[in-house]
C-alpha cells in the first residue's frame, strides 16, 4: 500500500534522543539516516519532525521501501518461546547450570549463543573457501583458454 508522508508521520516510529555536549542528538530508529540535533529537547523533537518529513518525502519520491515502525512489524520477537526437550537432557542442563552457579535459562542462552557464533564463523569461513575455489577455478579456465 502506498502511503503519504502524513500517513507515515502518524505511525508510531521510535524517536531516540540523547544529550550530547552541544545539546541533544535525535534520530528515528527505523529510518536509517533520519537524524537531527537541537539545543534543547523540545527543539530537537521539532527538528526531527522536520527531518522525518523530508526523509519520507525523498524516499517516496525515489520509490524506496520505507520501513514500518518496529511495533507494527510482523516479526516482533519477545525473547521467549516454548521449548520441549527430553527429560534426560533437561536434567543434564540443569545440573550443568547449577555447577556454574547460574540459572538454567542463562545456561541455555549461553549454549545457544556460543553455538550460534560458531555456526556463523563456519559459514563465514565456508564462504571464503567457496570464493577462493571459484577464483582458483576461474583462474585455471583463463589459463587453459589463454
Amino acid at each position: 500500500m502506498n502511503r503519504t508522508v502524513d500517513e507515515y508521520m502518524a505511525l508510531p516510529y521510535t524517536i531516540e534522543i540523547v544529550p550530547d555536549e552541544n545539546g541533544f542528538f535525535v534520530r528515528v530508529k527505523e529510518l536509517e539516516g533520519c537524524m537531527s540535533v537541537g539545543n534543547t529537547k523540545a527543539e530537537a523533537l521539532e527538528m526531527i519532525e522536520d527531518a522525518m518529513r523530508e526523509w519520507l518525502h525523498a524516499a517516496i519520491e525515489d520509490g524506496l521501501d520505507i520501513p514500518l515502525p518496529e511495533s507494527l512489524r510482523k516479526e516482533n520477537y519477545s525473547g521467549k518461546f516454548p521449548l520441549r526437550m527430553p527429560k534426560s537432557l533437561h536434567e543434564k542442563l540443569a545440573k550443568a547450570a547449577s555447577l556454574d552457579g547460574i540459572s538454567l535459562n542463562q545456561h541455555i542462552v549461553n549454549l545457544l549463543s556460543e553455538r550460534h557464533a560458531l555456526d556463523e564463523v563456519k559459514r563465514m569461513l565456508q564462504g571464503r573457501e567457496d570464493n577462493r575455489n571459484r577464483a582458483a577455478g576461474g583462474g585455471n579456465r583463463r589459463l587453459a583458454h589463454g
